[in-house]
Protein backbone atom coordinates (compact mmCIF):
# COMPACT_ATOMS: atom_id res chain seq x y z
CA UNK A 1 0.00 0.00 0.00
CA UNK A 2 1.23 3.83 -0.75
CA UNK A 3 1.86 6.37 1.79
CA UNK A 4 4.21 9.22 2.25
CA UNK A 5 4.46 10.94 5.99
CA UNK A 6 6.82 13.65 7.01
CA UNK A 7 7.92 15.03 10.42
CA UNK A 8 10.81 18.05 11.65
CA UNK A 9 11.68 18.96 14.67
CA UNK A 10 14.92 20.93 16.18
CA UNK A 11 17.33 18.52 17.42
CA UNK A 12 20.70 18.77 19.71
CA UNK A 13 22.41 18.22 16.18
CA UNK A 14 20.06 20.78 13.95
CA UNK A 15 16.90 20.76 12.29
CA UNK A 16 15.90 17.29 11.94
CA UNK A 17 13.40 15.91 8.72
CA UNK A 18 12.22 12.50 8.52
CA UNK A 19 10.29 11.22 5.69
CA UNK A 20 8.62 7.95 5.02
CA UNK A 21 7.54 7.05 1.50
CA UNK A 22 6.11 3.09 1.05
CA UNK A 23 5.40 1.26 -2.15
CA UNK A 24 3.29 -2.05 -2.78
CA UNK A 25 4.96 -5.35 -1.05
CA UNK A 26 4.38 -8.44 -0.82
CA UNK A 27 6.59 -8.30 2.32
CA UNK A 28 8.02 -5.89 4.39
CA UNK A 29 11.30 -4.41 3.10
CA UNK A 30 12.36 -1.45 5.09
CA UNK A 31 15.97 0.58 3.62
CA UNK A 32 17.26 3.70 5.11
CA UNK A 33 19.13 7.08 3.98
CA UNK A 34 20.25 8.33 7.56
CA UNK A 35 22.89 10.93 8.48
CA UNK A 36 25.95 9.24 9.67
CA UNK A 37 25.47 10.22 13.20
CA UNK A 38 22.28 8.13 13.37
CA UNK A 39 23.57 4.93 11.79
CA UNK A 40 23.43 3.05 14.71
CA UNK A 41 19.74 3.35 15.56
CA UNK A 42 18.74 1.61 12.03
CA UNK A 43 18.14 -1.50 14.51
CA UNK A 44 15.79 0.63 16.17
CA UNK A 45 13.89 2.17 13.37
CA UNK A 46 13.33 -1.07 11.79
CA UNK A 47 12.23 -2.38 15.04
CA UNK A 48 9.45 -0.01 15.73
CA UNK A 49 8.04 0.27 11.83
CA UNK A 50 8.05 -3.53 11.87
CA UNK A 51 6.11 -3.73 14.61
CA UNK A 52 3.35 -0.96 13.45
CA UNK A 53 3.68 -2.47 9.26
CA UNK A 54 3.83 -6.22 7.91
CA UNK A 55 4.08 -5.86 4.35
CA UNK A 56 5.47 -2.57 1.66
CA UNK A 57 8.39 -1.97 0.62
CA UNK A 58 9.24 1.16 2.86
CA UNK A 59 12.10 3.91 2.60
CA UNK A 60 12.82 5.81 5.59
CA UNK A 61 14.61 9.13 4.64
CA UNK A 62 16.26 11.48 7.64
CA UNK A 63 18.21 14.88 6.35
CA UNK A 64 20.12 17.23 9.17
CA UNK A 65 20.44 20.85 8.09
CA UNK A 66 20.77 24.41 10.14
CA UNK A 67 23.46 22.20 12.51
CA UNK A 68 22.93 23.26 16.71
CA UNK A 69 20.27 25.64 15.17
CA UNK A 70 22.17 27.58 13.37
CA UNK A 71 25.14 27.67 16.33
CA UNK A 72 26.90 24.76 15.30
CA UNK A 73 29.81 26.90 15.42
CA UNK A 74 30.89 29.51 18.72
CA UNK A 75 33.62 32.22 19.11
CA UNK A 76 36.94 31.05 21.15
CA UNK A 77 36.65 34.10 22.72
CA UNK A 78 40.04 33.20 24.90
CA UNK A 79 42.05 32.98 22.21
CA UNK A 80 40.41 35.67 20.46
CA UNK A 81 41.86 37.76 22.97
CA UNK A 82 45.01 36.54 22.84
CA UNK A 83 45.63 36.95 18.96
CA UNK A 84 43.99 40.59 19.49
CA UNK A 85 46.93 41.24 21.86
CA UNK A 86 49.44 39.94 19.14
CA UNK A 87 48.29 41.91 16.72
CA UNK A 88 48.50 45.17 19.11
CA UNK A 89 52.17 44.08 19.27
CA UNK A 90 52.60 43.45 15.72
CA UNK A 91 50.81 46.85 14.90
CA UNK A 92 53.26 48.86 16.97
CA UNK A 93 55.75 47.40 15.25
CA UNK A 94 54.31 46.80 11.71
CA UNK A 95 52.15 49.88 11.13
CA UNK A 96 51.14 48.62 7.06
CA UNK A 97 49.52 45.48 8.89
CA UNK A 98 46.38 44.91 8.52
CA UNK A 99 44.06 41.68 9.41
CA UNK A 100 40.97 41.85 8.39
CA UNK A 101 37.96 39.73 9.69
CA UNK A 102 37.37 37.20 7.53
CA UNK A 103 40.80 36.71 7.64
CA UNK A 104 40.84 36.18 11.44
CA UNK A 105 38.02 33.58 11.05
CA UNK A 106 39.66 31.44 8.86
CA UNK A 107 42.62 30.81 11.76
CA UNK A 108 43.06 27.40 13.20
CA UNK A 109 40.95 27.64 16.66
CA UNK A 110 38.72 30.83 16.36
CA UNK A 111 35.91 28.91 15.29
CA UNK A 112 35.11 25.63 17.29
CA UNK A 113 32.47 23.21 16.89
CA UNK A 114 30.24 22.94 20.17
CA UNK A 115 29.81 19.40 21.59
CA UNK A 116 26.35 18.04 21.08
CA UNK A 117 24.73 15.77 23.68
CA UNK A 118 24.58 12.27 21.02
CA UNK A 119 22.24 10.54 23.48
CA UNK A 120 19.81 13.16 23.36
CA UNK A 121 20.20 13.23 19.46
CA UNK A 122 19.07 9.89 19.04
CA UNK A 123 16.09 10.20 21.60
CA UNK A 124 15.16 13.04 19.71
CA UNK A 125 15.57 11.15 16.34
CA UNK A 126 13.45 8.46 17.97
CA UNK A 127 10.93 10.42 18.85
CA UNK A 128 11.04 12.44 15.70
CA UNK A 129 10.40 8.89 13.49
CA UNK A 130 7.58 8.29 15.99
CA UNK A 131 5.69 10.94 15.02
CA UNK A 132 6.16 10.81 11.09
CA UNK A 133 5.25 6.98 11.89
CA UNK A 134 2.02 7.87 13.19
CA UNK A 135 0.54 10.35 9.99
CA UNK A 136 2.46 7.20 7.94
CA UNK A 137 0.40 4.56 9.59
CA UNK A 138 -2.79 7.41 9.44
CA UNK A 139 -2.22 7.23 5.89
CA UNK A 140 -2.12 3.85 4.99
CA UNK A 141 -5.24 3.31 7.50
CA UNK A 142 -7.04 5.94 5.11
CA UNK A 143 -5.85 4.27 1.81
CA UNK A 144 -6.75 0.68 3.41
CA UNK A 145 -10.23 1.98 4.23
CA UNK A 146 -11.12 3.50 0.72
CA UNK A 147 -9.94 0.27 -1.05
CA UNK A 148 -11.64 -1.60 1.76
CA UNK A 149 -14.92 -0.31 0.57
CA UNK A 150 -13.99 -0.72 -3.17
CA UNK A 151 -13.58 -4.02 -3.18
CA UNK A 152 -16.42 -4.52 -0.96
CA UNK A 153 -18.78 -3.20 -3.47
CA UNK A 154 -16.94 -5.83 -6.07
CA UNK A 155 -17.81 -8.30 -3.64
CA UNK A 156 -21.61 -7.18 -3.45
CA UNK A 157 -21.58 -7.17 -7.33
CA UNK A 158 -20.18 -11.27 -7.25
CA UNK A 159 -23.49 -12.35 -4.71
CA UNK A 160 -25.44 -10.44 -6.90
CA UNK A 161 -24.44 -12.35 -9.91
CA UNK A 162 -24.87 -14.92 -8.39
CA UNK A 163 -28.41 -14.53 -7.16
CA UNK A 164 -29.50 -13.74 -10.25
CA UNK A 165 -27.53 -16.76 -11.83
CA UNK A 166 -29.72 -18.83 -9.44
CA UNK A 167 -32.75 -16.79 -10.31
CA UNK A 168 -32.23 -18.03 -14.12
CA UNK A 169 -31.57 -22.00 -13.16
CA UNK A 170 -35.01 -23.18 -12.93
CA UNK A 171 -35.97 -21.54 -16.07
CA UNK A 172 -32.90 -22.64 -17.79
CA UNK A 173 -33.49 -26.30 -16.58
CA UNK A 174 -36.60 -26.37 -17.91
CA UNK A 175 -36.19 -25.09 -21.56
CA UNK A 176 -33.29 -27.52 -21.50
CA UNK A 177 -35.40 -30.36 -20.37
CA UNK A 178 -37.86 -29.46 -23.30
CA UNK A 179 -35.54 -29.07 -26.15
CA UNK A 180 -33.71 -32.46 -24.48
CA UNK A 181 -37.07 -34.54 -24.53
CA UNK A 182 -37.90 -33.39 -27.94
CA UNK A 183 -34.40 -34.14 -29.48
CA UNK A 184 -34.93 -37.35 -27.51
CA UNK A 185 -37.88 -38.23 -28.69
CA UNK A 186 -37.13 -37.75 -32.32
CA UNK A 187 -34.02 -40.12 -32.17
CA UNK A 188 -35.54 -42.53 -29.58
CA UNK A 189 -37.69 -44.33 -31.73
CA UNK A 190 -39.29 -47.34 -29.55
CA UNK A 191 -36.68 -46.60 -26.40
CA UNK A 192 -38.18 -47.02 -22.61
CA UNK A 193 -40.09 -43.63 -21.54
CA UNK A 194 -38.30 -44.42 -17.95
CA UNK A 195 -35.12 -45.07 -19.37
CA UNK A 196 -35.20 -41.62 -21.67
CA UNK A 197 -36.29 -39.99 -18.22
CA UNK A 198 -33.31 -41.37 -16.91
CA UNK A 199 -31.04 -40.07 -19.04
CA UNK A 200 -32.26 -36.67 -19.40
CA UNK A 201 -31.55 -36.34 -15.29
CA UNK A 202 -28.66 -37.31 -15.85
CA UNK A 203 -27.51 -34.68 -18.07
CA UNK A 204 -29.23 -32.09 -15.92
CA UNK A 205 -27.45 -33.39 -13.41
CA UNK A 206 -24.21 -32.54 -15.13
CA UNK A 207 -25.26 -28.75 -15.76
CA UNK A 208 -26.65 -28.29 -12.40
CA UNK A 209 -24.65 -25.19 -10.70
CA UNK A 210 -26.70 -25.14 -7.66
CA UNK A 211 -22.99 -26.31 -5.71
CA UNK A 212 -21.28 -23.87 -7.43
CA UNK A 213 -23.53 -20.75 -6.56
CA UNK A 214 -23.49 -22.31 -2.64
CA UNK A 215 -19.88 -22.34 -2.64
CA UNK A 216 -19.87 -18.41 -4.28
CA UNK A 217 -22.17 -16.90 -1.50
CA UNK A 218 -19.96 -18.80 0.99
CA UNK A 219 -16.71 -16.96 -0.40
CA UNK A 220 -18.66 -14.04 -0.33
CA UNK A 221 -19.55 -14.59 3.36
CA UNK A 222 -16.13 -15.17 4.35
CA UNK A 223 -14.52 -12.20 2.23
CA UNK A 224 -17.17 -9.47 4.04
CA UNK A 225 -15.99 -10.87 6.99
CA UNK A 226 -12.27 -10.63 5.94
CA UNK A 227 -12.71 -7.06 5.06
CA UNK A 228 -14.10 -6.07 8.36
CA UNK A 229 -10.77 -7.43 10.37
CA UNK A 230 -8.49 -5.01 11.53
CA UNK A 231 -4.94 -6.74 10.42
CA UNK A 232 -3.81 -7.20 7.03
CA UNK A 233 -5.77 -9.17 5.21
CA UNK A 234 -3.92 -9.56 1.69
CA UNK A 235 -2.43 -13.30 2.01
CA UNK A 236 -6.16 -14.49 3.07
CA UNK A 237 -8.18 -12.46 0.17
CA UNK A 238 -5.61 -13.99 -2.41
CA UNK A 239 -6.75 -17.24 -0.99
CA UNK A 240 -10.68 -16.45 -1.26
CA UNK A 241 -10.21 -14.78 -4.97
CA UNK A 242 -8.24 -18.37 -6.06
CA UNK A 243 -11.82 -19.96 -4.69
CA UNK A 244 -14.25 -17.41 -6.43
CA UNK A 245 -12.06 -17.88 -9.67
CA UNK A 246 -12.90 -21.74 -9.54
CA UNK A 247 -16.51 -21.36 -9.02
CA UNK A 248 -16.52 -19.09 -11.67
CA UNK A 249 -14.55 -21.38 -14.08
CA UNK A 250 -16.88 -24.18 -13.49
CA UNK A 251 -19.92 -22.05 -13.85
CA UNK A 252 -18.69 -20.94 -17.63
CA UNK A 253 -17.81 -24.55 -18.27
CA UNK A 254 -21.54 -25.97 -16.88
CA UNK A 255 -23.17 -22.91 -19.05
CA UNK A 256 -25.58 -23.95 -21.88
CA UNK A 257 -27.13 -20.81 -21.87
CA UNK A 258 -25.83 -17.39 -23.10
CA UNK A 259 -27.30 -15.42 -19.86
CA UNK A 260 -25.18 -17.40 -17.46
CA UNK A 261 -22.19 -17.96 -20.00
CA UNK A 262 -22.48 -13.92 -19.38
CA UNK A 263 -22.57 -13.85 -15.86
CA UNK A 264 -19.45 -15.86 -15.78
CA UNK A 265 -17.93 -13.57 -17.56
CA UNK A 266 -18.98 -10.77 -15.23
CA UNK A 267 -17.66 -12.76 -12.38
CA UNK A 268 -14.38 -12.93 -14.21
CA UNK A 269 -13.85 -9.63 -14.57
CA UNK A 270 -14.94 -8.47 -11.05
CA UNK A 271 -12.66 -11.01 -9.61
CA UNK A 272 -9.97 -9.46 -11.17
CA UNK A 273 -10.76 -6.25 -10.07
CA UNK A 274 -10.56 -7.19 -6.79
CA UNK A 275 -7.09 -9.14 -7.30
CA UNK A 276 -5.85 -5.42 -8.33
CA UNK A 277 -7.38 -3.82 -5.57
CA UNK A 278 -6.20 -6.38 -3.00
CA UNK A 279 -2.61 -5.94 -4.27
CA UNK A 280 -2.56 -2.48 -3.05
CA UNK A 281 -3.89 -3.69 0.73
CA UNK A 282 -1.26 -4.81 3.18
Amino acid sequence: MTAFASAEGQTEAGRLTCELRAVNHRFLEIGFRLPEELRALEPQFRERIAARASRGKIEVLMRLSGQQGGDALQLNTGYVERLSAIAQDLDAALPALRVDLGTLLQLPGVLQARDIDTDAFQAQALALLDVALDDFIAAREREGSKLSEAISERVDGVAKIADEVRTLVPTIREGQRAKLTARMSEVAGNLDAGRLEQELVLWLQKLDVDEELDRLNSHVAEARRVLKQREPVGRRMDFLLQEFNREANTLGSKSVDARTSNAAVELKVLIDQIREQVQNIE
